[in-house]
């Protein structure tokens, strides 16, 4: 099964052929690929299957299956926290120059929103391919997360210019809280990732970006705000089912680190990782500042 966002394809960790790939993730929520459910939810239970266990990188412990480092090649919490702070460095430091050297004066805005949007569309392609392929490659995500800080770096220099001074501090703290709070809840089992979970975040997220596709070509062909989505009553309901939604897909990303780990997925699946939650910051950023853009509007 497959999850993401914003492009809602990014692979989940699974077997695939013997090797441990961001592929369809039909563990979430549940046991991992290749593993039978039991009635206590432990997978290693009962001669449970690893969906590791032809993954050259890691042993199985002969009574339970569970794996082990047969060499210092698999994926651990470190690598996973290492190849986050590289690839969200890359989005925070190409956001920084972004705002620095494209400047949104009305002199300039009409081309600085034209790199903005260029590089916005060329992150989405560059995440598309990563998405699609079967391995990680370091030089598409972090690729993506340079054209993506373009984008932010723009997008956040005009909101605070034209809407709200300070609103986008605001936004990354609330980022922060959202995470830090997501953690807690998932490290103290207050959030359980279930296939029943899944299919809703899942569902939710469609129907969420169907109609802010739907509003965005009424505001295009039609003027204004479209439906009204992304302004007014509605704009702060949306806004705050965004973050929701934003914050289900950080419980996701933990389920598929965590899965990862457990199950010694090789170290390169840390760079689909730190993919994985760079793109949930991201989207939960944005709702971010677009909820507080509209709190403290003038509109």
């Amino acid at each position: 099964m497959r999850s993401s966002n914003p492009v809602f394809s990014r692979r989940g960790f699974s077997r695939d052929n013997g090797y441990a790939g961001f592929g369809a993730q039909p563990q979430a929520g549940g046991p991992a690929v290749g593993t039978a459910q039991h009635p206590n939810g432990n997978p290693f239970a009962a001669g449970a299957a690893n969906p590791y266990a032809t993954n050259p990188y890691a042993t199985q412990d002969a009574q339970f299956g569970a794996p082990q480092q047969a060499r210092g090649n698999v994926m651990t919490i470190d690598d996973v926290v290492s190849r986050t702070a590289i690839t969200l460095g890359t989005v925070v430091v190409t956001a920084i120059a972004a705002w620095l050297l494209l400047p949104v004066d009305p002199a300039n805005l009409g081309k600085s929103y034209g790199i903005g949007i260029g590089s916005a569309l060329v992150a989405m392609v560059l995440s598309l391919i990563q998405s699609f392929k079967r391995k990680p490659s370091p030089a598409l995500i972090l690729g993506y997360a340079a054209f993506e800080g373009v984008f932010l770096g723009v997008i956040s220099a005009a909101v605070s210019t034209y809407i709200a001074d300070g609103v986008v501090t605001q936004a990354v703290l609330g980022t922060m809280a959202v995470f830090a709070g997501v953690l807690i809840a998932y490290k103290m089992r207050w959030i359980r990732v279930t296939r029943r979970f899944y299919g809703f975040v899942m569902a939710a997220a469609l129907g969420f970006v169907l109609l802010m596709a739907v509003n965005m070509l009424f505001a295009v062909f039609g003027g204004g705000d479209g439906l009204g989505f992304r302004s007014g009553g509605l704009g702060i309901v949306f806004g705050i089912v965004g973050i929701i939604l934003g914050a289900c897909f950080l419980a996701l990303d933990f389920k598929q680190v965590e899965d990862g780990i457990t199950y010694g997925a090789p170290r390169e699946e840390s760079w689909l990782a730190a993919f994985g939650l760079t793109m949930t910051l991201v989207w939960i950023y944005l709702e971010a500042l677009r909820l507080l853009s509209i709190l403290q509007g003038d509109d």
